[in-house]
């Protein structure tokens, strides 16, 4: 931290107090974000704080986007899916774009008027992206882009999403491109915003292609079958991003289950007083401290160019695996009260499963990690 960052962090905690905080209900109810936070977070800077200046960005590090994703978590929001937009669809455009993608998408990014996604997973595919159906076929100077992808965040409010195709479908990682494909696009069509059990706020959508024309030139890369490559390059940072909220969770549970068991009573005494409670809460206190030093000491490699994909495979597995461990205790001791959704323990609770799952699950991460002992 710096003087820098900590001002950061007090845009961010009063922009996350006054347009998130009194909205969750909503953003739950409805499956989505309002359109407008998307906009006013852009007037005031909070998107795309790691892009470089010159293409509208913050200028600032992965430190920057590490604070908005704290403050959102301290809010008790799951819903706005700016981590995705800010850390991975406009990195991915910083670092493989042409010049003229960046110039033309980027500023637009960090405005709000463009709401980026990812779009990798398929119906019959989860994490052996090499599997992927959805194919681009080269036709003069567009591309003409088949299949369906799901689990899609920010689906439902995207205009721009960064779709992983093969433009060699007899290839398995070499035959895999990025496409720039705007959803304005004909052909392009969104389906149902998925029914989770957690993250319940977030616009997770189902995204379907039917021969959409793009222009060659909305490739990513220079070449085709770059893409797996890329892919690989981004994922420790869109780990780490992982690790990031996961310890902000965990931070986020015991800042709530320490309000509740002072202030909660059983058998003439707060709930406090006992010490099985204590001794609980000391875990959870230690467990979240052990995490952050973790996931500190990796953003610092991160800021350094020193990320290794096996070390962000183990912040990913040990942050996520030790977060849903927390909210379950942090839950216990809320009792029947920590079941009912208008407490945020159950929601977090909810919300929390997830992260073993998506960008890459537990099991992958043990793979990846074994592979380099």
């Amino acid at each position: 931290m710096d003087d820098d960052l900590d001002d950061v962090r007090d845009l961010a905690r009063t922009f996350c107090e006054k347009e998130i905080k009194p909205h969750i209900e909503t953003f739950i109810a409805d499956k989505h974000v309002d359109r407008q936070l998307w906009n006013s977070a852009g007037d005031v800077g909070l998107l795309c704080l790691s892009i470089p200046e010159e293409y509208g960005g913050g200028g600032g590090t992965f430190a920057h986007e590490a604070i908005l994703i704290e403050e959102q978590a301290r809010v008790g929001d799951s819903s706005w899916g700016a981590s995705l937009h800010n850390g991975i669809v406009a990195h991915y455009l910083l670092a493989y774009g042409t010049e003229e993608q960046k110039q033309h998408w980027l500023p637009k990014m960090a405005s709000g008027e463009v709401v980026g996604a990812i779009a990798m997973t398929e119906p019959g595919t989860g994490s052996d992206l090499q599997n992927i159906k959805t194919k681009a076929v080269r036709e003069g100077d567009d591309y003409l882009v088949s299949g369906s992808k799901t689990f899609i965040t920010n689906g439902s409010q995207a205009d721009l999403v960064l779709t992983v195709v093969k433009t060699d479908p007899d290839d398995r990682a070499a035959g895999i491109s990025l496409m720039l494909v705007p959803t304005s696009a004909e052909g392009f069509s969104r389906g149902r915003v998925l029914d989770k059990i957690g993250m319940k706020g977030q616009d997770t959508s189902e995204l379907f292609f039917d021969n959409v024309r793009v222009p060659v030139t909305n490739l990513l890369g220079l070449t085709e079958g770059q893409g797996f490559l890329q892919l690989m390059q981004q994922l420790p940072q869109e780990r780490l991003l992982v690790g990031v909220s996961n310890v902000a969770a965990m931070e986020f549970c015991l800042a709530e289950t320490m309000t509740y068991v002072h202030d909660r009573s059983a058998f003439g005494r707060p709930i406090w007083g006992f010490q099985n409670t204590k001794f609980k809460m000391a875990e959870v206190a230690t467990e979240a401290r052990v995490a952050r030093s973790f996931v500190d000491e990796c953003i610092q490699l991160h800021l350094a160019g020193g990320l290794d994909i096996p070390t962000a495979a183990m912040v990913k597995l040990w942050c996520s695996e030790r977060a849903q461990r927390v909210a379950d205790t942090c839950l216990q001791l809320h009792g029947g009260y920590g079941y009912m959704n208008e407490y945020p323990i159950a929601r977090i609770w909810a919300d929390m499963r997830v992260s073993q799952i998506y960008a890459g699950t537990s099991e992958i991460m043990k793979e990846i990690i074994s592979r380099s002992l």
